[in-house]
């Protein structure tokens, strides 16, 4: 975390226009709703496709333990990788905003989650399923204090879309099509 930083060596910043722009709209519209979209298909056993937007399909299986065939993360494991790309999109984003140049960022997530009710054909008896702890450290190099670099990812942190979620109850309707 030395205060001086060499331009070959910073993180490929995004556009602090942009990000104003954005900002600047979000101010404009405070109340304004986004609905995301995306769409699971069961390919076979427990491997699943997920269509978003136009992008190719994010695979989604479980490990061999759980009877997959272990091609790609299971669910808990992605919702574990979309909490660490969110913050780290906000701790990127509010440096830029900050005027600060990252040289590294890295987040290293790991949770605990009990998964003895197996998708509710195991252990029924009364418990908390899903992740109970979720611990995250964020190694990150900059051309800041330290100080500097907690106040951005406690401040990232509070604001991530995806921690927010997790962190307080959501409102789930499944239901037949």
């Amino acid at each position: 975390m030395s205060q001086t930083s060499h331009q070959e060596d910073i993180i490929t910043p995004i556009s602090k226009e942009g990000l104003q722009q954005l900002a600047n709209k979000a101010r404009n519209n405070p109340s304004a709703i986004a609905t995301v979209k995306t769409k699971t298909v069961l390919e076979r056993k427990f491997r699943n496709l997920n269509y978003v937007r136009d992008l190719p399909a994010h695979v989604i299986d479980e490990p061999l333990t759980l009877l997959g065939e272990d091609t790609a993360p299971n669910p808990s494991e992605a919702v574990l990788a979309a909490l660490g790309s969110c913050l780290s999109v906000g701790i990127h984003a509010n440096a830029i905003t900050r005027g600060i140049n990252l040289r590294k960022l890295e987040l290293n997530l790991e949770g605990d989650i009990n998964i003895t009710g197996v998708w509710g054909i195991g252990d029924l008896s009364e418990k908390r399923l899903g992740f109970t702890d979720i611990r995250v450290k964020v190694n990150v190099e900059g051309d800041a204090t330290r100080e500097e670099l907690e106040d951005l990812i406690s401040h990232s942190n509070n604001w991530s879309p995806v921690a927010n979620t997790l962190r307080f109850p959501v409102n789930i309707d499944v239901a037949l099509a």
